[in-house]
């Protein structure tokens, strides 16, 4: 799936807004919320269509977590949009971990890990154990490889491009096209093995 093309007008008054969150001028933060919601909004219905039928989160109740979550990152030194948007999927990502946790405990069952890692998509299907499962293969990976770690975070839970993604990692596009195949490839060995 391509990320759709990003207004890059909009870069520069996002990154001055965030700036100046950092800084200490808190009514930065809802001058920003108009100019990034349809984006955010847009990466969390990409969150939403992995969970399960059931989920009793949607994608606008998801952005509102997330976006009361972002509140309190006061101390993060915001580089620019794209960086915006990768803690943005970072904390999506935990949401639905911590949902999917907290489903399994209460169920008290669940099934293998049935993830496939083919194409670009990782699909995750209607079992939480299937979510809980990836995120802690990708916390095993992040533990060997870092850097992998967060391409598949931000390409997959956030939805950035790998232009995006090499922007906020410091690296180069083709290192970043590199990474996400390794990843990818770790990632099925891994939950494969888990089965």
């Amino acid at each position: 799936m391509t990320a759709p093309d990003r207004d890059t007008s909009s870069e520069q008054p996002v990154t001055q807004l965030l700036v100046a969150y950092s800084n200490g001028n808190s009514e930065a933060l809802d001058e920003l919320l108009p100019m990034v919601y349809s984006e955010l909004r847009r990466i969390a219905e990409l969150r939403m269509r992995r969970e399960r039928k059931d989920h009793t989160l949607n994608a606008t109740a998801l952005v509102h977590e997330a976006y009361l979550k972002l509140m309190d990152q006061g101390s993060v030194s915001w580089q620019n949009r794209a960086h915006f948007f990768a803690i943005s999927s970072r904390l999506m990502r935990q949401i639905l971990i911590d949902y999917a946790r907290k489903h399994n405990a209460e169920k008290r069952g669940g099934g293998t890990p049935d993830t496939l890692l083919e194409g670009k998509e990782i699909p995750i299907g209607d079992r939480a154990d299937e979510l809980i499962a990836l995120d802690d293969a990708l916390e095993r990976l992040a533990a060997f490889d870092e850097r992998m770690a967060r391409v598949v975070e931000y390409r997959f839970f956030g939805g950035l491009t790998i232009d995006e993604t090499s922007a906020v990692l410091d690296v180069s596009p083709m290192t970043v096209k590199r990474d996400w195949r390794k990843a990818k490839a770790w990632l099925y060995r891994e939950l494969k093995s888990g089965e």
